[in-house]
């Protein structure tokens, strides 16, 4: 039976899990994906010639789904401070003061987790890429798979970087986080589509 517990939670009204998660989560299907069809390659006679390249991939792979699995909760944990922050008083100047600046240092974590995420994301591209064209070619619809998801876990997690980023006061931090973000989603975008677009015409 499938654990549907994340999902659950991701539906309620609870302010976390969020996009943030769901977007690492993304990742880590993505991540899990290019390693199955890694697995349905070693040990297979047509691809001896690349087996030792794919273990290579199979075990960097195994780390960015580990990490992506510890951004869903990363992220959650992130969102924690931020929300107290903007659930505090600001009745005179002082609470108002000690809000605004509770606010920004929440918005460090709240905009870092979201980039990391879409770091490790864009990397699983690297690894879904090489394993569409030299592995299984049974399995290449799955390494397509993999390209849409890690597109979707970065784009995501851009939406949390630019919607934390548009609150903060430092304008060099913000603009410097939102670059980031930016060239990050077009470069994977891009890699993604072209993935995607080979194994649509390979399998097709």
């Amino acid at each position: 039976m499938v654990d549907t517990r994340f999902i659950d939670e991701l539906a309620s009204a609870a302010p976390v899990p969020g996009g943030g998660g769901a977007s690492a989560y993304a990742g880590a299907l993505a991540a899990a994906l290019a390693s199955m069809v890694g697995n349905l390659t070693v040990g297979k006679k047509t691809y001896a010639e690349v087996e030792g390249e794919v273990k290579s991939h199979l075990e960097e792979l195994e780390g960015l789904r580990a990490r992506l699995v510890e951004l869903i909760d990363e992220d959650a944990r992130a969102f924690e401070p931020l929300a107290a922050a903007y659930r505090m008083p600001k009745g005179t100047p002082e609470e108002l003061a000690a809000k605004q600046s509770a606010i920004q240092q929440a918005l460090v974590g709240a905009t870092e987790v979201p980039l990391e995420i879409m770091r490790t994301a864009a990397h699983v591209v690297d690894h879904a890429d090489y394993l569409a064209h030299f592995g299984s070619r049974m399995a290449r619809s799955d390494a397509g798979v993999s390209a849409a998801f890690a597109r979707a876990a970065v784009d995501g997690a851009s939406l949390n970087v630019f919607i934390n980023a548009a609150s903060m006061d430092d304008a060099d931090k913000a603009c410097l986080v939102r670059e980031e973000a930016l060239s990050l989603a077009k470069t994977t975008r891009g890699r993604c589509d072209e993935l995607f677009d080979f194994v649509v015409k390979e399998v097709s």
